[in-house]
């Protein structure tokens, strides 16, 4: 699997490890005194014999706008529908669970945003039962579409 570093949106690569880059956004951002709520989320696209991930983590300044940051991925292994659904959720639970204890040193609510319809008539619903178990087992807050904009929308528009 061909991996890209992190980086901002604005394509800065991360050039520390992101623990560090993550600790420097929590002092920053509690310094000039911003609630911040992490949001991680992944999504993928398939295109042709290339399936390409993003995971991004979108941090919320409640009431005062957001930003992220986003990590690349392209495998060409084959995947049914449900088993990559099951790889997004695990990439983002990867990274949501190497910095849940940075996030709990600086009481930052942290959810796991799953990019899967609830709704049975969508493929992606076949995933929904084991990713809910496999979020909520690891401890995190779980959210599906259509609450699961990190995955649904900030990931998404980086793969399409």
């Amino acid at each position: 699997m061909e991996q890209k570093k992190w980086r901002k949106f604005d394509g800065t690569p991360i050039k520390r490890d992101l623990q560090d880059e993550i600790r420097a956004v929590l002092v920053r951002e509690k310094n000039a005194g911003h609630d911040l709520k992490a949001c991680v989320g992944t999504d993928s696209q398939v295109k042709g014999s290339l399936t390409e991930f993003a995971t991004v983590i979108v941090f919320i300044r409640k009431g005062k706008g957001g930003f992220m940051y986003i990590k690349q991925e392209t495998t060409k292994q084959k995947m049914s529908v449900k088993e990559r659904m099951l790889k997004e959720v695990a990439k983002s639970i990867d990274v949501a669970y190497s910095l849940s204890r940075l996030f709990g040193q600086y009481d930052v609510d942290l959810e796991v945003h799953a990019d899967i319809n609830t709704d049975p008539a969508f493929k992606s619903n076949q995933a929904l039962k084991e990713a809910m178990g496999y979020i909520m087992g690891m401890g995190f807050a779980f959210r599906a579409k259509p609450h699961a904009f990190a995955s649904s929308s900030c990931a998404n528009k980086v793969v399409q």
